[in-house]
C-alpha cells in the first residue's frame, strides 16, 4: 500500500507498507526517510545504507539514489520532501535573531538552502512521537495546515537533533585543524552508518575501519571520543535495540531473535539485555512490550 500527498507549499509525504519495491534513479528536495518496520536500503553511489526501526536518513537535494525493500515483515516506511521555498523561508526564520525578523520579515533574498550530513540519524523521542502523529493525520487525510504544522515541528526537532548528534559531537573530537576534525567526524560517521546497516552480520574491527577508511586504532581512539563507547560496545547497543524492537512487534521466537540480531549466543544476549533493560527478554515481551 502506497500512499501519496502534494501540500499546498509542495512538501510532499510518502508512506509506503510493503514487503517488496525497488525504485531507482532517485532524486529529491532535501528528504527524511524513516522506518518504523522492516527495513529499507538505500545506494548512495558506491555506498550502501540500510535503514530500520528507531532511525531515520537525511538525503539532501538533489543526491541520486537508489532505495529498495526486501523484507520478511511487511516494512512501514514513510519520507517528507521538503519543497526548497518552504526550506528557504523556515531557514531565514531560524537562524536569525528576533530583532532583524521584525525588520525585515519578508526578505526577498532567502540565500540557498543548508545542506546537512547524509548519515542516519536516531528517531527516538520528541522526534518519533512527532512523526508518528504526522502519519496517524496523514492517513486520516487531516487538513493540509495541521499536517504543515507537523512538517515544520519534524523540520525543527531535526536541526536541534542536528546540533546536538553532528554540531557538538564533531567538536568533541580532539583534531586542532577544524578541516581535519570535519573529515574525521564523517569517516567515523560512515563507521557508524556501516554498523547501523549491517548489525546483523558477523563483522570485525578491521571491516569497520575499512569502511571509514581509517586504521583500526585510530578508529577506536576517535570513535569512543564522540559515542562514549569502543565501536564493539556500540555495536552491542544496536543489536539490543532491534532485538527489543523484535519482541515488541514480531511473533519469532527467542532464537530466532538472537540469530536475526547477530548473536551466537542465547545466553549471553539474555545476559546483556537484562544488564541494558532491566528485564530478560521473556519478561519483556510478556509483561512490558
Amino acid at each position: 500500500m502506497k500512499k501519496i500527498k502534494v501540500l499546498y507549499n509542495q512538501n510532499k509525504l510518502h508512506s509506503e507498507i510493503t514487503a517488496e519495491a525497488s525504485y531507482t534513479d532517485q532524486k529529491n528536495e532535501l528528504s527524511l526517510h524513516a522506518v518504523f518496520n522492516g527495513n529499507e536500503s538505500y545506494t548512495i553511489g558506491r555506498r550502501k545504507v540500510t535503514v530500520f526501526p528507531g532511525n531515520f536518513l537525511i538525503l539532501n537535494s538533489g543526491t541520486s539514489y537508489d532505495r529498495a525493500i526486501y523484507s520478511d515483515t511487511l516494512a512501514n516506511t514513510f519520507a517528507i520532501y521538503f519543497s526548497p521555498k518552504f526550506l528557504l523561508d523556515f531557514q531565514y526564520g531560524y537562524s536569525l535573531p528576533d530583532r532583524n525578523l521584525l525588520d525585515e520579515p519578508m526578505a526577498k533574498n532567502l540565500g540557498t538552502p543548508t545542506t546537512f550530513l547524509e548519515t542516519i540519524y536516531p528517531c527516538k523521542g520528541d522526534i518519533k512521537y512527532n512523526l508518528l502523529h504526522l502519519i496517524d493525520h496523514f492517513n486520516e487525510n487531516a487538513d493540509e495546515l495541521l499536517l504543515d504544522d507537523y512538517i515544520y515541528h519534524a523540520l525543527l526537532l531535526f536541526h536541534r537533533l542536528y546540533d546536538k548528534e553532528v554540531l557538538h559531537k564533531s567538536s568533541c573530537l580532539d583534531a586542532l585543524n577544524a578541516a581535519t576534525r570535519n573529515e574525521l567526524f564523517k569517516r567515523l560517521t560512515l563507521a557508524k552508518d556501516f554498523m547501523l546497516s549491517n548489525y546483523s552480520q558477523d563483522i570485525s574491527l578491521d571491516d569497520i575501519s575499512q569502511q571509514a577508511c581509517l586504521s583500526s586504532t585510530h578508529l577506536f581512539r576517535t570513535f569512543k571520543q564522540i559515542y562514549n563507547c569502543t565501536p564493539h560496545q556500540y555495536l552491542i547497543q544496536i543489536r539490543l535495540d532491534n532485538a527489543r524492537h523484535m519482541l515488541k512487534s514480531t511473533n519469532y521466537t527467542l532464537n530466532e531473535i538472537v540469530s536475526l540480531v547477530g548473536f551466537t549466543c542465547p545466553s549471553t544476549f539474555i545476559k546483556l539485555f537484562k544488564n541494558k533493560f532491566q528485564f530478560t527478554p521473556g519478561t519483556y515481551r510478556t509483561h512490558v512490550a
